[in-house]
Formats: C-alpha cells, structure tokens, sequence
C-alpha cells in the first residue's frame, strides 16, 4: 500500500511527524531516501521531538550515528550516511547491532549502506515539490 504525507512549511512539521509516527507504527528501521536540501535532517528532528526526545537532535554526519532517549526510556538511534565510502566503515561501528536493537533506527544516505539493510526496512522518499512543499512516500 502506498502512503504519502504532505508537509506544507516548517509549521506543518509537527503534524506531519505524528502522522508519519501513526502510520508506521510497528516498523523500526526507516531509510530516508532524498537529495541534498530535502529536509532529511528537519524531519527527522520533527520526529524525535514527538517521540519526547528533549536532548538537540542535528546531523550526525561526523560521529555517524546519534543516540536519543524518547519519553518512553527507549533509545532511538539516528545514523548519517553520507561519509560512508566501504561497507566495512559501517561495518566497524556496529551497524548490526543497532540494526537488530529493536529500536527505532533513522537513517539519512542509506544508498551507502544499501547492502547491509535487512529486508524489512521501510525505505520513505522525501522529494521537494516545485512550490516547496514536501512529499513523504512510502509502501509497505
């Protein structure tokens, strides 16, 4: 089934991240598929601020992967992939582990670890329409 969330300007974020939370509930790891600009980071910041993450949540594009605690007491990890050149980089930081935690794993570039990903990923689009709004789509 294919799903797709508008968001229109900054204020829309909050309700765009609790729609997207409700309508992937049950799926754990999420790929963020979307160029430069698209808003990877916005959103995913969106997203923890509705899960009661209160800790700043940015790019974790040097340190490759963020941990936040949710309002629930549960981790939720965010990973930047755009460094990533060998699989064995991501390899090295434990990426299994993280990806078999059974927490909430956000990742941003995942084309550079495409490989690894197990099957049950959600991969999201994130495409930047010609008035500037956002479009989030998936299927599962």
């Amino acid at each position: 089934m294919k799903h797709e969330i508008t968001i229109h300007g900054i204020q829309d974020l909050d309700r765009a991240a609790a729609e997207f939370l409700r309508e992937i509930e049950g799926h754990d790891l999420v790929a963020f598929f979307a160029p430069m600009g698209a808003g990877k980071t916005t959103f995913t910041t969106a997203i923890c601020k509705a899960l009661g993450v209160t800790d700043p949540v940015g790019s974790p594009t040097f340190a490759i992967v963020n941990e936040y605690m949710k309002a629930d007491g549960e981790p939720l990890y965010h990973f930047d992939f755009y460094r990533i050149n060998k699989l064995s980089e991501a390899i090295e930081i434990g990426l299994d582990d993280y990806l078999y935690s059974g927490c909430l794993c956000i990742m941003e570039w995942p084309e550079n670890v495409e490989e690894l990903l197990p099957e049950d990923t959600l991969r999201v689009s994130i495409s930047v329409n010609p008035d500037m709004t956002r479009t989030i789509s998936w299927e599962d």
